[in-house]
């Protein structure tokens, strides 16, 4: 019979867990022997409770066998305190009552265990398994692809009360010591609610700072992270997110899709030089034909400069304003196209801009170069393998826009010059975010 420690214990975890539809309190007995079992149902399997307990309790018949079953089954595990206990509880353990011992069988339930293909990130070439929000199943991942021994888990939680189980993967070899102290502070120092997946460590970063590019790089690709690891950066895996987090990140982070690695080598760099074209026009060019139109029409031949001066001779009003109406026009329907249901996103996004250019360039609204380059910057902002960076381009082009508006081309060259400061300043946990080489610790092998 349970001793009155036990039953003390057994109270008092039914009153800091209040009676509910899916809390079940259940009671099994033989001539033999007798115990009780604790759980949520709507989190535990129940499935693998009836397999790894139920049954082996009533084939057993010696109380004795029994006990020893439960002592030398991995997944049980000794009660150690009264809060440790509810929380296991309500993350899908169930509690043992079995003579005088009490004992937590870990049987969480595991609905996204499945290994799904990539949807963000997606290459012609190369592994298409993704991250699913599954956290031992995103860690198998990265074992299967990083065999090595050198490979460490640290396991932590964040969170005050989502409580979110989270892990941190380095090499032991490549890894800096001093980024890894960084990085376990910096978790931490998290002061959160409800934490849900990694892309909300960005927002806690940036409030930090007030970071306009981010610091950090998600991925939801295992062979991404495998490569990274091997060059000595930290990942983060948050368990339910299907997206892990890299750090330190550098520009060129940002900038390279595996679809590099898996192409030849001058197709690699090839593709890599388009990136970083598509980032000047992105930024620069609307405040180019800005400055170039109002202030030093001069630049272009005069062919050109007549055909921009005729195509705008119907518009009413600044160039600057006729930019800010079409690039404003376009945040609108990108945006529309993430929030739509995919079944009518593409077709109503598409057959709106047609409609919006047309429209606008007949009414004398914007004129027909304006469309044009509307059209080439957004296209250069889709170019960025990682959306979160092209984020960041579709601001900073504004600031760009609103120096050449004043000043002219003078502003742009300004522009440029304070973003490239900018990035000069910026640092990942310590690693200078335009390094072209992350430093790794000089340690025997």
């Amino acid at each position: 019979m349970p001793t009155i420690e036990v039953e003390q214990i057994k109270v008092r975890l039914r009153e800091q867990i209040p009676q509910a539809a899916d809390v079940v309190f259940k009671e099994l007995h033989t001539k033999e022997k007798y115990m009780e079992i604790f759980y949520i149902k709507t989190v535990c399997d129940e499935q693998l409770l009836s397999e790894k307990l139920f049954k082996p309790f009533f084939e057993q018949q010696q109380p004795d066998q029994f006990k020893h079953y439960l002592d030398s089954n991995p997944q049980i595990k000794p009660y150690q305190s009264e809060g440790k206990a509810v929380e296991a509880i309500l993350k899908g353990n169930a509690v043992i009552f079995y003579q005088d011992v009490v004992l937590l069988f870990d049987s969480k339930l595991d609905k996204n265990s499945a290994v799904t293909d990539t949807l963000v990130e997606t290459t012609i070439q190369g592994p298409q398994s993704g991250f699913s929000e599954s956290l031992p199943t995103n860690l198998s991942l990265i074992r299967n692809r990083y065999p090595d021994k050198h490979l460490q888990v640290e396991k932590t939680t964040v969170g005050k009360i989502s409580k979110t189980s989270v892990m941190l993967l380095h090499d032991s070899r490549f890894a800096d010591p001093n980024t890894l102290t960084r990085i376990r502070d910096f978790l931490s120092s998290v002061e959160i609610d409800m934490f849900q997946s990694g892309e909300q460590l960005l927002d806690s970063l940036k409030k930090r700072n007030r970071a306009l590019i981010p610091l950090m790089l998600v991925t939801e690709r295992a062979d991404r992270v495998a490569v990274n690891l091997a060059t000595g950066k930290i990942i983060i895996l948050v368990s339910g997110s299907p997206f892990a987090v890299i750090l330190p990140t550098v520009m060129k982070d940002f900038m390279a899709s595996m679809e590099d690695i898996y192409q030849t080598y001058w197709v690699g760099r090839f593709l890599q030089l388009i990136r970083y074209i598509a980032f000047i026009i992105s930024v620069g060019l609307p405040g180019l034909y800005v400055a170039i139109t109002s202030y030093n029409p001069e630049v272009f031949r005069v062919q050109l400069a007549l055909s921009i001066a005729g195509s705008r001779s119907l518009v009413p009003y600044p160039s600057f304003v006729e930019v800010l109406l079409m690039l404003f026009m376009m945040e609108l329907l990108t945006e529309a196209s993430v929030r739509l249901p995919k079944a009518i996103g593409p077709t109503a996004t598409t057959v709106g801009g047609l409609i919006l250019g047309q429209a606008a360039t007949e009414a004398g609204l914007v004129s027909n170069i304006m469309v044009i380059i509307t059209s080439a910057v957004a296209i250069s902002n889709f170019v960025v393998p990682v959306n979160a960076f092209s984020l960041s381009f579709r601001v900073i082009k504004y600031y760009i826009l609103g120096l050449a508006t004043f000043f002219g081309i003078a502003g742009v060259v300004f522009g440029f010059y304070l973003l490239l400061a900018y990035l000069v300043k910026l640092d990942s946990f310590g690693e200078p975010f335009l390094s072209l080489v992350q430093s790794k610790p000089q340690r025997d092998l």
